[in-house]
């Protein structure tokens, strides 16, 4: 049996899931199919759509590190840790080439 299980806190609606609300990643979803759809028809701009699906967490985890501060430190600074090191990725790629 598992162990105790906490009532939503109030006013948050417990559709939310570890800190970002329930329509973003759909919306980020729809969107980048739209886009993807739009670089099949105009190969020229295939770039957006791929740069939009990468984007997609990337906003996920800033909305999570801005917007979850007061609700739950840990998971925003966790949030933060995560962009930093995409950073860093992103920074040793750089010298790596």
């Amino acid at each position: 049996m598992s162990g105790p299980q906490r009532a939503p806190e109030q006013g948050r609606p417990d559709t939310e899931l570890a800190g970002l609300p329930a329509w973003l990643y759909p919306l980020g979803f729809w969107v980048a199919v739209a886009l993807l759809a739009v670089g099949v028809l105009w190969p020229d701009l295939s770039w957006v759509g791929v740069s939009w699906v990468g984007a997609v967490p990337v906003l996920a985890a800033l909305w999570v590190a801005v917007a979850g501060w007061r609700a739950d430190r840990r998971l925003s600074v966790a949030a933060g840790l995560a962009l930093a090191g995409l950073a860093l990725v992103v920074v040793v790629k750089q010298f790596i080439r």
